[in-house]
């Protein structure tokens, strides 16, 4: 079954297209406005912010295009961020030196709801895999910890 895209919406206070709805909402903290913006299928919004009042100082200035684009384009710009930095947690990798060859160590923890798992690599610098183990997603990647597991022939690491 094939669902048409939903229509788009061009209205002062909603503007949407087939993946985005910018919506004006009153600041429950003080008399302005807010914007928030939902990408299609989010309960939440990626962005939340300030929106600029209208002339008459009560009323929230009127989405449009221009403004709708730079919208879509910061709340993207948000959830790259963010999804940098889950990666960031979730990935390390740091690079030693055994018998004069540069060895890039990787940790990479896949969250689940059962309970996360990781893995620790070693590759050469062709990017050839040289070991592979699983640890546990508690595991501190440093260069020290990466040298000792090189050292002891890349067996099962120590906690």
């Amino acid at each position: 079954m094939h669902l048409e895209p939903p229509e788009p919406i061009h209205e002062d206070r909603v503007w949407s297209d087939e993946r985005w709805t910018a919506r004006i909402i009153k600041n429950e903290d003080d008399d302005g406005w807010a914007v928030a913006m939902i990408l299609d299928g989010q309960a939440e919004p990626a962005l939340v912010g300030p929106w600029t009042m209208g002339r008459d100082k009560k009323n929230p200035k009127p989405l449009d295009k221009a403004a709708f684009n730079t919208l879509v384009k910061t709340a993207q710009e948000v959830i790259r961020r963010s999804e940098q930095q889950r990666h960031a947690e979730l990935n390390r990798n740091v690079s030693i030196t055994v018998g004069g060859e540069r060895i890039r160590v990787a940790l990479a923890i896949e969250p689940n709801e059962e309970g996360a798992t990781a893995t620790l690599r070693a590759s050469n610098a062709l990017g050839e895999e040289l070991a592979q183990v699983a640890v546990p997603p508690t595991f501190r990647l440093t260069t020290a910890s990466a040298e000792a597991w090189a050292a002891s022939g890349y067996g099962r690491p120590p906690p």
